[in-house]
């Protein structure tokens, strides 16, 4: 190792050719390779179907793979049962036992280890503070909000120091505004303690708030694995492009290729030019993948121009309060929407011609959907 670099933590998690079939037919996990590093926080997401919950749950021995292994602590667990596996689980239906109080659903797991009293006690009172439920330790789970409850769960799962904790859509059942305040509280203990979490949402603007790095599954398969900024500036494919963040999508054939950029005919009319991500050389169907808010908006007879500037028709203003969005018509494609600061959208009318403009390292050629 070169002076300077910095040694990368080791694995804590290891899937090793893991494969997952319920019928013997059909495959919900394929050949499944990942690490997860001591300490990380590392999101599954991907849609309903994807593999990400199987991936979990044989993670937290619920589930046993048809093919391959999982060490965890370089350890093989596949024929581990779950309550020796040292792992915590956090679930979105809070699994909490309604005739306990909350001090005793929290150390319901301690009992189980046959932990002393007095460290139950002293782990419990701790736990309590964590969350900041010292007043509420003799309510039941059926006294407390959603919030509450979520929050006890997290305590209970964290109550006997695990070397990982596992969380399946844990905020699901909340409102926006809770959802959105349990996603920092989480991510601060997560910091604060220097546990490994193990996150399973479809919510992908919940998996670029929280995590570390992000495994978007599709189909059974890892299509990317990587940083919330990279995955969102950087998709490897198609899918990953559209379901990471708001996306536009133009379909066109490639006319040439050179270096990093090819240019790009596209099949509603018009030519840009388009960095090279994912494409199978010239003459191959292609899909465009341009963020909302990297596109300018210029009146019809504006100045400007450059190489990807193209006609476009107000279709649709939306009004979102920090941000406006404007829906149009651009090469076919009827609801292109570009991502406008509060106010400048009430010059745009319904059916009138604009230009767009977007810089050509701001459209990603992919493979065609």
């Amino acid at each position: 190792m070169e002076a300077g670099m910095v040694k990368p933590a080791p694995a804590l998690v290891r899937f090793s050719g893991i494969q997952k079939t319920y019928d013997g037919e059909h495959l919900v996990v394929k050949n499944l390779d990942l690490d997860i590093r001591k300490g990380e926080f590392i999101t599954l997401l991907g849609p309903s179907g994807s593999g990400k919950t199987t991936t979990l749950m044989m993670l937290a021995g619920f589930e046993v793979p048809t093919q391959g292994e999982i060490y965890l602590a370089e350890r093989p667990i596949k024929n581990v049962p779950p309550h020796k596996r040292d792992i915590g689980m956090v679930f979105q239906n809070y699994a909490l036992f309604p005739h306990l109080t909350i001090a005793e659903n929290i150390a319901f797991p301690l009992s189980v280890r046959n932990t002393s009293k007095a460290e139950a006690q002293e782990r419990v009172s701790a736990a309590l503070r964590m969350i900041k439920m010292e007043a509420l330790a003799h309510r039941r789970p059926g006294q407390l909000s959603g919030g509450q409850q979520q929050r006890v769960a997290l305590a209970r799962a964290l109550v006997f120091n695990p070397q990982l904790v596992l969380m399946d859509e844990p905020l699901g059942a909340l409102d926006k505004r809770l959802r959105e305040q349990m996603q920092l509280e989480i991510k601060q203990l997560h910091e604060t303690m220097g546990i490994t979490v193990v996150y399973v949402t479809h919510d992908q603007s919940e998996a670029l708030t929280m995590s570390d790095r992000i495994a978007v599954f599709n189909d059974g398969i890892v299509q990317q694995i990587d940083r919330p900024d990279a995955l969102y500036e950087h998709p490897v494919n198609s899918f990953v492009a559209h379901f990471i963040g708001e996306n536009n999508v133009l379909a066109g054939t490639v006319e040439t290729v050179e270096k990093e950029y090819c240019r790009v005919a596209l099949a509603g009319g018009g030519a840009v030019t388009a960095r090279a991500v994912n494409v199978s050389g010239v003459g191959a169907s292609t899909s465009l993948s341009v963020r909302p808010e990297r596109i300018a908006i210029i009146p019809d007879g504006g100045a400007g121009d450059g190489p990807n500037r193209l006609p476009a028709k107000v279709q649709n203003t939306i009004y979102l309060g920090d941000h406006a969005l404007a829906v149009l018509d651009v090469a076919g494609n009827g609801k292109f929407m570009v991502k406008l600061q509060p106010g400048t959208h009430d010059s745009l009318r319904h059916g009138e011609g604009v230009f767009i403009t977007f810089r050509p390292e701001d459209c990603l050629a992919l493979n065609p959907v």
